[in-house]
């Protein structure tokens, strides 16, 4: 068995930092210090603190590590056709289904019934509890926040497991890497379901960020599961809409 070279030793601690790190600082923003103000409507600033430096830490990391240790690896590529549109048959076979769903079958079911207060505290803490924060949020993340994961997950973090590992390998632990933060995620909205719905949701983003590493793979390009990425964000900002509306009619 060959012996890991510095170089490779190097990379594979760049990754495991990059695959860890989101679900750690999830936790800390999430659970530890999502804990609210006097009041309902008085945001956690720690929590915002850990927000704001936990993204800015994920998203420079990689920028940073390829930089100094693989300056010739950054390289503008322009979008191929092939992979817009098996991205944008992949984004909205997934957000037509998430969105049909909700409103057909979960909306009104008592599976939910706790989440809709929980997704309005985390947008407080966010200061985005209004509608036009809102709205300035879900472009954010749609156009921007998916970006940056795409760079991070797809190009990076998949991208540097496949020089050191079969691409099959590189996809599946990008993939749960991907998922883990989801799971802490989801596991604070359904803490009493964790097995029946957070898991099984948790599953579908490993099995999502999977499906974006082999487009990735396939097209050599992150536009084409950037623009996937973007139209579920889409579909997940549409049902989070439906589901805080209430606090502002009754605000």
């Amino acid at each position: 068995m060959p012996t890991p070279t510095t170089g490779s030793r190097r990379d594979l601690s760049a990754l495991a930092f990059a695959l860890t790190f989101p679900a750690v600082m999830s936790w800390l923003y999430l659970v530890a210090l999502a804990r609210g103000g006097e009041s309902p409507g008085d945001p956690s600033w720690p929590m915002q603190v850990a927000f704001g430096a936990g993204k800015i830490v994920q998203f420079a990391f990689p920028a940073v590590y390829v930089w100094r240790v693989h300056r010739s690896a950054l390289r503008f590529a322009w979008p191929r056709r092939s992979g817009l549109e098996l991205g944008l048959a992949f984004g909205l076979l997934v957000g037509i289904t998430m969105l049909s769903v909700y409103f057909g079958l979960l909306a009104h079911s008592g599976l939910f019934a706790t989440v809709p207060a929980k997704v309005y505290a985390l947008l407080v803490d966010l200061r985005a509890s209004t509608p036009a924060r809102y709205a300035m949020l879900a472009v954010g993340y749609c156009v921007g926040h998916s970006l940056l994961e795409e760079y991070c997950w797809r190009w990076f973090v998949f991208g540097w497991l496949r020089r050191h590992l079969p691409v099959a390998a590189a996809i599946a632990i990008s993939a749960v890497g991907f998922t883990a933060h989801h799971v802490v995620l989801l596991g604070v909205y359904f803490p009493t379901q964790f097995w029946t719905l957070a898991v099984p949701l948790s599953i579908g983003v490993a099995i999502g960020g999977g499906v974006w590493a082999w487009i990735y793979q396939r097209s050599e390009s992150l536009y084409a599961a950037w623009l996937s990425h973007a139209l579920v964000d889409a579909a997940i900002f549409v049902i989070g809409y439906a589901m805080v509306s209430p606090f502002w009619r009754e605000g």
